[in-house]
């Protein structure tokens, strides 16, 4: 079931087109990635489902109803752009910014200490923000946009500024959210975070979407016909035997065993070139390299510009 859907959304800023016609639908209890370059698009859609600004056209949906300015307490939203007042004690500005987002005093002091604990930082809580490095001031951030228990999180670069065991540690939190019921709309340049996160990716360039589907299937369908061989053998019998049907891109060789990357070429299969190799090595391994996140970026990027 869709918690979310966004339905031909255009927009325009002057003479900047900064959406036309994006459609996106995440499904509930989902990772979802929005993806793209600087300037893509992706922020003004975030602000337009945070009812920041409005389409020029189209139509946003919550549970399946029409959003509306009431669905902001159903939202939490971390932008990517922080602002906490840097002169307010960390508590009481954690107990202001719950209050927003329709929790009683009282509750709201109860769900942050819980946060603060878990993280380690009750002994900020009396602490001024100008006081706190910017690393801790995001995680300051970060529990004020779960603390109400939205259905729908929304982290913009939630991990900048932040150093390998605290990216760790967020990562850990955003997927016991989405465990425990959240849906979460994840835009990032991290690709790496991508990967282990998001079950569903949409990227947009130049205001246009031109990627979207299941993380995986989108990998699949930028495979280059490459793969990693492990084998033990001569590398010139090797080099001949494979002639001009393949391309080897890399071969490192080591003491025990020797590394070969080849790409296919002229539509060869798995067993072509295993026929290829078994009669001058010992194949040790065999593995096709699927394209990671960053690459499946850079060349859909790559390829939409062009087009």
């Amino acid at each position: 079931m869709e918690l979310f859907e966004a339905k031909n959304v255009d927009k325009i800023f002057a003479a900047t087109q900064a959406l036309t016609d994006v459609s996106i639908s995440v499904k509930e209890q989902s990772i979802f990635g929005l993806l793209g370059p600087n300037g893509a698009g992706k922020t003004t859609l975030i602000r337009i489902i945070n009812q920041i600004t409005a389409p020029d056209s189209g139509e946003i949906f919550l549970n399946g109803k029409k959003m509306t300015r009431a669905d902001i307490s159903n939202i939490g939203y971390l932008p990517e752009e922080r602002g906490l007042y840097k002169k307010m004690k960390i508590g009481d500005q954690a107990i202001y910014l719950a209050q927003l987002k329709g929790l009683s005093r009282k509750e709201a002091s109860r769900n942050l200490k819980k946060w603060f604990e878990k993280f380690e930082i009750m002994s900020w809580w009396n602490k001024n923000i100008e006081e706190l490095s910017k690393g801790m001031q995001q995680k300051v951030q970060f529990i004020t946009t779960v603390v109400h228990k939205p259905k729908l999180l929304i982290f913009d670069e939630p991990f900048s500024g932040f150093d390998p065991i605290n990216t760790n540690l967020i990562k850990q939190e955003i997927l016991k959210l989405r465990d425990e019921g959240a849906t979460v709309i994840f835009s990032t340049h991290n690709m790496g975070s991508v990967e282990e996160l998001c079950d569903h990716i949409a990227l947009i360039n130049k205001s246009v979407k031109i990627e979207d589907g299941p993380t995986d299937e989108i990998r699949e369908k930028y495979k280059s016909n490459i793969y990693e061989i492990r084998y033990r053998g001569d590398y010139n019998s090797v080099s001949r035997s494979l002639g001009q049907q393949y391309k080897i891109i890399g071969h490192t060789e080591l003491k025990k065993e020797n590394h070969l990357t080849v790409q296919y070429l002229n539509g060869n299969s798995n067993n072509d070139l295993l026929q290829a190799l078994i009669p001058v090595s010992e194949i040790l391994s065999f593995e096709e390299v699927i394209p990671s996140m960053n690459d499946v970026f850079i060349k859909a990027v790559e390829k939409s510009n062009k087009n």
